[in-house]
Order: C-alpha cells, then structure tokens, then sequence
C-alpha cells in the first residue's frame, strides 16, 4: 500500500492473524470455521477513517472492502466515486472484524469476531495520528469509538450526531452512520432527517478533507 514502514509491518501482521480461527476467544465462541482472509486498508496518509463492522460474503472474495451493493450506496452517501474512495490518500477503511465471520441460521452475517478488535484496533489507531474524521457504521464500531456518547439505541445515537460532531473536534471529529445495507431501507424511510440533514453534513465535510487532486 505504499505506506511507511512501522504500518506495513502492522498491515503484514494483520494479513498473517489467524486468532479467530486458532485461539478463539469469549464465551461458547467457536472457531471461525474457514480460512481467515483479513481486509484492513489503513493508511499512514487518510485523513477519514471508515470504521466499518465485518467483511461480508462479497468482500471475503474480492479481499477488497464495500465491493457490493453496500458499497455503492456508501459511496452516494460520502459524495465520491469508486476511485476517490479507494485512494488510500483519502480514506482508511478498517472494520471491527477483519474477517468474514460466517452466515447466522437466518443467511444474516454474523457479528464481527470478538478476538479482532482487542488485538488490533488500538494498534491500528495509534498508527495513524493523521485522523480527522471517524465515520462509525453500525452499532459495534460505534461501541468502540463513542463510548459513553453512544446511546441506548442506533437510532437515537445517530440522531445525536450533531452533539457527537461537536464533542470530538479537538482532535477528530467521529460521525455515527446506520450500515448502508438495503436492509436498512426502511430505516432510512422512518428517518428522512437522515438524508435531508446528516448527509449534507456529511458530504461536506468530506469534500473539505479530500486533497484537490482527489476532487470530482
């Protein structure tokens, strides 16, 4: 990825992380039950971080993040193409799990892996003091970063967002966002403040982060 030295031996670890399969951890957890395939794009250089929640079933074979249908309504939502978004230089894209955890009874992905993100996230983190904007999607990565600001529930935490903006200018700004997933549509529906007010907001911090070089 073109990064510097201390990252990609992080980003080298990561790749070769087999705990979720080897050394599973939390109660009852079973072994990840096929070959890990790790998909971590950080970056020395993003000044956004898409903190996601696990790869799903198209992304555990592409090994390439958001190459689905997901992806696409994301990138709607952030204002950028396909090229703006996988530019390292413009966005480090790091989930909660790494790997594609499996398929629940229903055909539903299960949550992230609980061994990941203790392991790494931190690490992760702290390689790239460069962070100005955190866009937390879904209920666990959200867990991680918000703390004490997440809310009892996803829709009351993100209709907070303007408050959770606020409270991390100093250092970096966080956004919460529901997951892009077409199972959330109606989600979207009950909550048209969603589009009419975050997203604007969204967008526009987004353009004023990206380089020049990057802009549409």
């Amino acid at each position: 990825m073109g990064e510097g030295g201390d990252l990609a031996d992080l980003l080298a670890a990561i790749s070769a992380c087999r705990i979720c399969r080897d050394t599973p951890v939390g109660r009852a957890a079973k072994p990840l039950p096929h070959e890990p395939r790790p998909v971590c794009v950080a970056s020395a250089r993003a000044p956004i971080l898409i903190a996601g929640q696990a790869p799903g079933t198209r992304v555990h074979a592409s090994g390439k993040p958001f190459t689905d249908p997901s992806g696409n309504r994301l990138r709607d939502w952030l204002g950028v193409d396909e090229a703006q978004f996988y530019d390292s230089s413009n966005f480090a894209i790091v989930p909660m799990g790494f790997c594609f955890p499996g398929l629940d009874a229903k055909g539903g992905d299960l949550p992230p892996r609980r061994e990941c993100a203790p392991a790494w996230r931190a690490k992760v983190m702290a390689a790239m003091p460069q962070i100005r904007l955190v866009l937390t999607i879904g209920t666990y990565a959200q867990a991680w970063h918000l703390g004490p600001l997440r809310q009892k529930t996803l829709t009351e935490t993100v209709r907070d967002w303007r408050r959770i903006l606020q409270s991390g200018e100093g250092d970096f700004a966080v956004l919460p966002l529901p997951h892009p997933s077409w199972r959330n549509n109606a989600w979207i529906r009950k909550n048209p403040w969603f589009e009419t007010e975050l997203l604007p907001e969204l967008q526009r911090r987004v353009a004023a982060l990206l380089p020049e070089s990057s802009e549409m």
